[in-house]
């Protein structure tokens, strides 16, 4: 998934499955579903993610990208974090 702000259609941008509820991710603009953010809660830069983005806000930047989703080492799916 490209690090770009998309529209909900429904469906996680992460895994794809339909949903009603959605957030965006701490890793980058993905719309995810809530077992995907379960899912990127347990990763290890999870903490470091979230620090990033309250340190993006507390310097007025409302529109943080994240420090980007972790594919290279992990693969794209957070069932394995």
């Amino acid at each position: 998934m490209m690090n770009i702000h998309m529209k909900w259609t429904g469906h996680c941008q992460r895994c794809s499955v339909r949903s009603n509820i959605h957030t965006m991710s701490m890793f980058d603009s993905t719309l995810i579903c809530i077992p995907c953010l379960s899912a990127e809660k347990k990763h290890p830069d999870y903490a470091k993610a979230s620090a990033a983005e309250q340190e993006a806000l507390k310097k007025g930047d409302r529109n943080f990208k994240g420090i980007g989703y972790p594919t290279a080492e992990l693969g794209n799916d957070p069932i394995d974090w």
